[in-house]
């Protein structure tokens, strides 16, 4: 646990690193450098590599967690497999991709033709990222969380910084900027294995003789239930920002990626904890120690429910003050309740803990096809109906729907048939604590004006009462226990 928590702290800082350029990139250098149409294109066009991303990845990532401690012998080989497989899940998306062209441009030629232009751009990032994701499974299977978390958090923003700024100074033009966004993700392709070859775990061989009988298909067949699992949670993130984009304009999009970029910082703990809890989920389950993963699914729906709401009440609260500061506010204000809706429904995925990786490695794994139908029938039929009257606050209601929905189901499904349990009282306190300090910091700075002075006392008065209320409603004794003792070992 030990290793665990290092991990965790260490994948944290890196995404809250990669979250201070975010914030940079999102809220002043992009809004200052580009027109709301070209943020929308430089949006739509990541977020449609991502969307084809897990259906190329087809499934891997999680079944090289799963079947990871099974092949401690045999690691180069099964790299050398599961990239050779995700290459032909990359090429048959290629081929889809060109066949379905017409419908695709069909899509966007009414409001946001210029995404058109760079569909080749798309299949690039899409070729880079899903390599990528593939090196990155393998070193989260060896407990290598952090570089990769880093690459991939703090290193492919700063690039962004890096390519946005030539384009402000006038080094590039607007169309070699978006081509360059392949080239970012090459870098950081680059960048993980030459890593991987320094630590010993970049290990490449021809030899797919992996000594059991049947093992290709089992984990071929895995891999390709796990891909309606992870496209679902794919499918709730973009869905939303290219049907704004092809129902609405590039700019609704521009301005519905600034909200949603301020609100995924909610849950950025979540996804840090997620990727270091999957290998020993995992382990756990190997060894069928079934109390361990209840324990876990608790305690991490704790700790990551007391972290996550201390950031939706400093971000909403803040949330005037954050739009203060962006260049041509006037323009991206008008997605301020986007922010709301998106972290309401972030809050989703964090109270209701580590439910998607016990499903995807326990036996019952075949029920991500469900809840993967269910949630995508959900969420193209909510933005269908909320976004022509709704506009962005609908796309971004629609979204909040979707993720109550396929974390509820699949709450539901544990407590039935693995009898997990993720609430407990300490969780309701912590809910119930950050709404009142919430109406209470509401009133008592109702009169500030935006800016700086009222971000910095705002913030910190937030953190004093919610820390204090921690402290008065005995929530997470046991951490705060081993904090005191810590604390009295720093004592002469």
């Amino acid at each position: 646990m030990e290793k665990f928590a290092r991990q965790s702290i260490l994948t944290t800082l890196s995404h809250y690193l990669g979250v201070v350029i975010g914030y940079f990139n999102v809220l002043w250098l992009f809004p200052y450098s580009l027109a709301p149409e070209q943020i929308g294109i430089f949006r739509t066009v990541q977020d449609m590599a991502m969307l084809l991303v897990p259906f190329a990845q087809l499934g891997l990532g999680n079944a090289i967690t799963r079947f990871f401690p099974q092949l401690k012998s045999k690691q180069g080989s099964f790299l050398t497999f599961s990239v050779l497989v995700t290459l032909f899940g990359f090429i048959s998306v290629s081929l889809l991709f060109f066949i379905f062209k017409d419908q695709i441009i069909s899509a966007f030629a009414v409001n946001s033709p210029q995404v058109i232009d760079f569909f080749i751009v798309v299949l690039l990032i899409t070729l880079f990222a899903v390599v990528n994701t593939v090196l990155d499974a393998f070193s989260r299977s060896y407990m290598k969380i952090a570089i990769p978390t880093l690459l991939r958090e703090v290193l492919l923003r700063l690039l962004s910084t890096i390519l946005v700024s030539l384009y402000l100074i006038g080094w590039i033009e607007f169309d070699q900027m978006v081509w360059g966004l392949a080239l970012n993700y090459l870098i950081v392709l680059m960048t993980l294995m030459v890593y991987m070859f320094r630590i010993g775990i970049f290990d490449l061989k021809l030899d797919f003789d992996f000594g059991r009988k049947g093992f290709k298909s089992e984990f071929l067949i895995y891999s390709f239930i796990t891909l309606l699992g992870t496209a679902g949670g794919i499918l709730i993130m973009k869905i939303d920002s290219l049907m704004v984009s092809s129902m609405i304009g590039l700019e609704a999009n521009a301005i519905y990626n600034i909200a949603f970029s301020i609100a995924i910082v909610m849950e950025m703990p979540r996804r840090a904890i997620s990727q270091v809890s999957m290998p020993v989920v995992a382990d756990y389950f190997s060894r069928q120690e079934f109390s361990k993963i209840n324990q876990l699914y608790k305690d991490i729906a704790v700790n990551q429910t007391l972290i996550c709401i201390l950031l939706f009440l400093g971000i909403w609260s803040n949330i005037d003050n954050l739009y203060h500061f962006v260049p041509n506010k006037s323009i991206y204000e008008a997605g301020k309740w986007v922010v709301l809706w998106i972290g309401f429904g972030k809050m989703c995925d964090v109270v209701f803990s580590i439910n998607g990786e016990i499903i995807v490695f326990s036996k019952y794994y075949i029920f991500n096809i469900t809840a993967t139908v269910i949630m995508s029938v959900a969420v193209v039929m909510f933005n269908l109906l909320l976004i022509p009257t709704y506009g962005i606050e609908g796309a971004a209601f629609a979204s909040f729907l979707a993720m109550f929905l396929y974390n509820f189901i699949k709450y539901i499904y544990i407590k039935i048939q693995l009898s997990f349990e993720p609430f407990s009282w300490d969780v309701l306190k912590i809910i119930v604590l950050g709404m009142a300090i919430y109406f209470v910091q509401a009133y008592i700075f109702k009169d500030f004006e935006t800016g700086i002075a009222d971000l910095l006392i705002r913030s910190i008065a937030i953190t004093i009462m919610y820390f204090f209320g921690i402290f008065v409603l005995g929530i997470a004794k046991e951490h705060q226990k081993k904090v005191i003792q810590k604390i009295k070992g720093l004592r002469p």
